[in-house]
């Protein structure tokens, strides 16, 4: 079984393959006009070496959302149990099954059995809308996606994303900003997909879905290549965690280490 050890180290290149794909959503968008989802830039990759780091970061992305889903179960960030603290780690979990998906969709890339290069969110739209109360369904979702838009945006205001990193990197300046700069735009973002998913539950049309590459399309040009350039920002802070965010605490890892000897 995998140990502590190894889980950090793969939890790491999740935080590194997040940063990956999101300097690719950026660069995209920034260089070659194209706004894309995770997945549609991940396909930007799908040839030759590529594949190979691909594989790498499908690896990345399942230990990322392993860390994800057990850090919502253990409170390894000491959330607590009010309703704030399980909001939080109820985001967390929510974050390690995305992840999952996402880590499905990078290793059938990396195999050359391709992916979803869009429609992720109208397919989920209209899965959800099929079932009875289906509209219902979608608006709770939308309610749910601009609640952690907002969260992301409190997150820029707040800064509060540097008490989980060394204290070697939070010092830095450029950290703070990137950091501050990667989560307003992922808040936007978020909260304009909250906004066309609304509009497909009151609608029944799940066509009205977006996903990441179509709420940047919906932007003016220039808030656009703003909004972008944050998503590149978010990339580099992703990077930094890879290598300064603190997921070590002893008291998890001693879980996860007995975990391992079972």
């Amino acid at each position: 079984m995998l140990s502590s050890r190894k889980f950090v180290t793969m939890t790491r290149v999740g935080f590194a393959a997040r940063g990956i794909m999101y300097l690719l959503i950026g660069f995209l968008s920034l260089r070659l006009r194209r706004s894309e989802d995770g997945s549609g830039a991940l396909q930007y990759l799908d040839s030759g070496p590529g594949r190979v780091l691909l594989a790498i970061m499908a690896a990345g992305f399942f230990a990322y959302a392993g860390w994800r889903l057990l850090e919502a179960w253990l409170d390894s960030e000491g959330h607590g149990s009010d309703a704030k603290g399980k909001a939080a780690r109820f985001g967390g979990a929510a974050s390690g099954i995305l992840h999952l998906i996402l880590g499905f969709s990078t290793a059938k890339l990396a195999a050359g059995s391709g992916g979803s290069s869009g429609g992720g969110a109208e397919g989920g739209a209209a899965a959800a809308l099929s079932f009875p109360g289906g509209q219902t369904l979608v608006a709770v979702a939308a309610a749910l996606l601009l609640a952690a838009g907002l969260y992301q945006l409190a997150k820029a205001a707040k800064a509060d994303f540097l008490r989980h990193l060394d204290p070697e990197a939070a010092r830095q300046d450029w950290v703070k900003w990137a950091g501050r700069g990667g989560y307003a735009a992922r808040g936007v973002v978020f909260v304009i997909m909250a906004w066309f998913l609304w509009q497909a539950g009151r609608q029944d049309s799940a066509s009205k879905a977006g996903d990441m590459g179509e709420a940047l399309e919906s932007l003016p040009a220039t808030f656009q290549m703003i909004v972008a350039a944050g998503l590149f920002l978010f990339g580099v802070f992703s990077l930094v965690e890879a290598r300064y965010r603190r997921i070590n605490d002893p008291q998890v890892l001693e879980r996860l280490n007995g975990m391992a000897r079972r």
